[in-house]
């Protein structure tokens, strides 16, 4: 009882700082202190948002149920056309950089070969292939995708190189004492080790890619919730372009949420968890 007061209390205090700020946003609207086409009031979003949300068509039970019918909203199929992206980009980077990046860890060799150009590639944010993933993808899924995988690739390799090589000396120095092979030695010391760094980096991986998402739609692609943002700039519709940010909003701490409670779920073992 007194654990679930406890998180009650923390959510309730964690809502203070956005109650007061919505607050303050609505009076300054709604005192016209602030001009409503620019900034409109909460309630004008909410209402948008849910406008947004919602079918545009009668339900017509000859040509749909009625939950196709429920999730045949706008942004419905934004949301779904934006995870659907970030998801294949996220898994793409993180196939491609997690054998990259335990090889980089535990190998010296390849580490030297490969970390040359992985410096030179980092910092070189994935906007600015936005040129030449045109150039290569055409327009639509393709482009996009391609994007999210840099953007999702780099944070899962730094991480998993960082895990592999800050393996704490003790493990490996007891490992060989009891004559583990090198084989044994990685599966059974450096990859569990490593774990908590890999899944740290999948986290961030997993954030840029949502970040990334909302750039490419705005420039490559005809749907998604960049898109839809962009769509609403050209209209000056300042009521949309707050309800799809609020939406991006929703999604990204849903999918950070996820994010953490997977990562605390695998790392039960992990001294510093503690398992509730």
């Amino acid at each position: 009882m007194k654990n679930i007061l406890a998180r009650l209390y923390a959510s309730l205090q964690g809502l203070l700082v956005p109650v007061v700020l919505l607050a303050i946003w609505q009076y300054l609207s709604a005192h016209a202190i602030v001009n409503p086409q620019i900034l409109p009031a909460p309630t004008a979003v909410i209402a948008k948002w849910w406008e947004y949300l919602l079918p545009t068509e009668a339900f017509d039970p000859s040509r749909s149920g009625y939950l196709a019918w429920l999730f045949s909203g706008e942004m419905i199929h934004d949301a779904y056309a934006s995870m659907y992206r970030v998801v294949v980009g996220f898994l793409v980077g993180t196939v491609l950089a997690l054998p990259l990046g335990l090889l980089m860890g535990a190998n010296d060799r390849i580490y030297k070969l490969f970390n040359p150009l992985i410096q030179i590639l980092r910092p070189i944010p994935p906007i600015a292939f936005i040129p030449l993933s045109i150039l290569w993808f055409g327009l639509g899924n393709p482009p996009a995708i391609f994007l999210i995988v840099i953007g999702a690739f780099f944070p899962v390799l730094m991480n998993t190189i960082a895990g592999v090589r800050h393996v704490d000396g003790i493990y490996i120095r007891a490992a060989r004492s009891l004559g583990a092979s090198q084989t044994t030695m990685f599966l059974r010391v450096m990859l569990p080790a490593a774990t908590p760094y890999i899944l740290t980096g999948a986290r961030i991986g997993i954030g840029t890619a949502f970040i990334v998402v909302i750039v490419a739609e705005m420039i490559a692609v005809n749907n998604g919730l960049g898109y839809r943002i962009l769509e609403a700039r050209e209209f000056f519709w300042s009521d949309k372009i707050i309800a799809g940010m609020f939406t991006i909003g929703l999604l990204g701490l849903a999918i950070d949420s996820g994010m953490n409670r997977l990562n605390n779920y695998l790392l039960k073992w992990h001294r510093g968890i503690e398992s509730n």
